[in-house]
């Protein structure tokens, strides 16, 4: 998951403090100035996120004004889950 995250430039994990991931911890990476995919790390899985907030400084501060889970419980090795993030960074 490491080569993932260093790969598509997300960030580090921190801690969600909007309530919406649950608490749990986040990393993301802008697809532009308000739009970001975010990985939920939720115990040992991970879920996929396209998001849209008002700028990069709310993600895991405020309420996403849209989110949509593209996958849940991230699996590199299935091509499917590669080309969620693929369609959107490449």
């Amino acid at each position: 998951m490491e080569n993932v995250l260093q790969y598509y430039e997300f960030s580090l994990f921190k801690k969600d403090e909007s309530d919406a991931f649950s608490g749990n911890e986040i990393a993301f990476t802008a697809l532009n100035e308000t739009h970001f995919l975010i990985f939920e790390k939720k115990e040992e899985t991970y879920n996929l996120y396209v998001s849209k907030y008002a700028n990069k400084k709310e993600v895991g501060v405020n309420m996403p004004e849209i989110l949509e889970l593209l996958v849940e419980n991230y699996d590199k090795s299935i091509p499917e889950h590669r080309m969620a993030i693929k369609q959107y960074l490449n």
